[in-house]
This record gives structure tokens, C-alpha cells and sequence, in this order.
């Protein structure tokens, strides 16, 4: 039998990163208002009539996003460019769930509670598990307790009016 050891400080400090990378752009959002809110795929309309991503995914978000990940990542003793690598592949991710959500109908900010944490967690962490120290195991133990973060903490968001929906 193979003994599972898992990495508790590897894990939380992934958990750290994803929230950052996804804290950030509703931060800024509510600190800069409509100030620099350029959307990321310049309004462009897929050939489905549909916005290609949104204009809730701005360069704003995605730009401030990245930064603070790798600012994180240097104050938890990580290297800056895999902090700022992980932020890409995180908001990767989220355009990718953006795009996917546009392309099943879905309006903007609509939930859809798979979409919303699957893609932007589990990107950066079957990349990048070795940099962080992961075994495969940690890495999904880290995406499946993301997303258990995300369902319990995102109401207390909404309370607070930092979010503008409750999910």
C-alpha cells in the first residue's frame, strides 16, 4: 500500500494564489469603478452573436490580477515569475470558462458553480504542481478545497458588498 503524504503548506499557499489571482480583478473593480475597465476582447462578437468573453473581463482585472499573484508569490518565498505565471494560467482559465458560459448561453456573471472554479484552479495547478511543490493529489485535493472556499465564502462577499452577486 502506498502512503498518501500530503503537503499542508504547499496546499494552503496554492489556495492563497488562487484567491488572490481571483480577488483581485473584483477589487479593482470596486476601487478604480469604471476607471481603466477596457474589456479583453475589445467587444469583439463570436461568429454567435454572442460577446467573445464579456465586458466583465477586463485588461484592468487581468493585469492587477497577475501582478499581485506574483507579489504573493515573492512574500511566500516563491519566485516571482512562477507567481506571475500562475495568474496568467488562472485568468486563462477564467476566459476560458467565460468563453465556454457565452458560447451555452450563459449572460455575464450568470453562475455556473463548475465553470466558475474548475478551469482557473485546475490550470495552474496540473502546470505548475511541481513548482509548488504538489503531488497530483495535492494538486485536486487543492482544486476540489478551492472550490469549497468559493461556494462557503462567496455569500460572505456579497454581505460584505464586495461581490455583486451572492455566488
Amino acid at each position: 500500500m502506498q502512503d498518501i503524504s500530503l503537503c499542508w503548506l504547499s496546499i494552503l499557499k496554492v489556495l492563497l494564489l488562487l484567491t488572490i489571482a481571483n480577488g483581485t480583478p473584483i477589487l479593482t473593480r470596486n476601487f478604480f469603478k469604471t476607471h481603466y475597465a477596457w474589456p479583453v476582447d475589445f467587444g469583439i462578437v463570436f461568429f454567435d452573436q454572442r460577446p467573445l468573453f464579456g465586458c466583465s473581463k477586463t485588461w484592468r482585472g487581468l493585469i492587477a490580477s497577475v501582478f499581485m499573484t506574483g507579489v504573493l508569490a515573492l512574500l511566500l518565498g516563491m519566485i516571482f515569475q512562477n507567481g506571475v505565471f500562475f495568474g496568467l494560467l488562472v485568468m486563462l482559465g477564467d476566459l476560458s470558462a467565460s468563453f465556454i458560459k457565452r458560447r451555452l448561453g450563459y449572460i455575464e456573471s450568470s453562475r455556473s458553480r463548475f465553470l466558475d472554479t474548475f478551469p482557473e484552479s485546475i490550470l495552474p495547478v496540473l502546470i505548475l504542481h511541481e513548482q509548488l511543490g504538489l503531488t497530483l493529489f495535492d494538486g485536486m485535493l487543492s482544486v476540489a478545497m478551492f472550490f469549497i472556499l468559493e461556494v462557503l465564502v462567496s455569500p460572505l462577499l456579497y454581505r460584505l458588498h464586495i461581490r455583486k452577486r451572492p455566488y
